[in-house]
């Protein structure tokens, strides 16, 4: 009864859907967020009859054939780019960024890694660090004697003292781009690596090469649409059931196949 393996596989599909969704709900309120979709294929065919296999004498083709799938797989769960709002926080290191690009950090093992969480942070020494705690690059001190910072579209950083008219600028934030950034692999705290799909980091400035601008006392919100989320997870529970039922049948079917005397 190829039935109940075939149900199977789709309330399996139907179980990861609801995963996939629960998980975009849970991160509503995550700075930066884009939503995930899961993507399934169909599992390969068993050919019973194939088509245009000869079936007379006289050269006449089987115009379809008979062809059975096996069911379903999921295929990939991958990011759905999109800009979400933007938030005034009045930060003056909030840092929202209005297009495409991630900001380039530093990890304890020394690797880089790529976020669009734009909650900077100034640690005891001054440098500028996201929540975790992680340096930006490039590495930008603060001094301890600064009275406030500025930071204009393109990232340049200027900072300004109680004795001076000028501000002094004390460096540049980045931004990197990718040639598929549906490809980086995602590790948890708003922070992706680069891959083999993703293609090599592009570093440029804000606001040229098509990458996006910083806006300072800002940050992006996550882009789940709750409604969206709500209804597609109604169709993945009706699904499941849908798949439950067919191995009900599947199984009452065996049953009366047993009963035969």
């Amino acid at each position: 009864m190829r039935a109940l393996r075939i149900a199977a596989t789709g309330m399996s599909a139907q179980q990861m859907r609801v995963e996939v969704i629960s998980n975009n709900l849970a991160n509503m309120s995550t700075t930066g967020y884009n939503a995930r979709r899961v993507e399934f294929a169909d599992l390969h065919y068993q050919q019973v009859m194939r088509a245009g296999t000869i079936a007379a004498a006289d050269g006449t083709i089987v115009p379809t054939g008979v062809q059975l799938g096996l069911g379903v797989r999921p295929a990939s769960v991958t990011v759905q780019l999109a800009q979400g709002s933007l938030s005034n926080t009045g930060g003056d290191l909030d840092l929202a960024i209005e297009g495409q690009g991630y900001i380039e950090v530093t990890l304890p093992s020394g690797i880089s890694a790529y976020t669009r969480d734009g909650a900077l942070k100034r640690s005891a020494d001054g440098l500028i660090v996201t929540s975790e705690g992680y340096p930006v690059v490039p590495d930008i001190t603060i001094p301890e004697d600064a009275r406030s910072i500025s930071i204009n579209a393109e990232g340049e950083i200027y900072a300004y003292f109680a004795d001076r008219v000028e501000p002094e600028l004390l460096g540049q934030i980045g931004l990197t781009g990718f040639a598929n950034p549906k490809g980086l692999e995602a590790i948890g705290g708003n922070l992706f690596l680069e891959s083999a799909a993703s293609g090599p980091p592009l570093v440029g400035t804000a606001g040229e090469n098509g990458l996006g601008t910083f806006r300072q006392g800002y940050l992006e919100d996550s882009s789940v649409d709750a409604v969206r989320e709500i209804t597609e997870l109604i169709e993945a529970q009706r699904g499941y059931e849908l798949n439950s039922k067919v191995i009900s049948a599947a199984d009452q079917m065996l049953a009366a196949t047993s009963q035969v005397r």
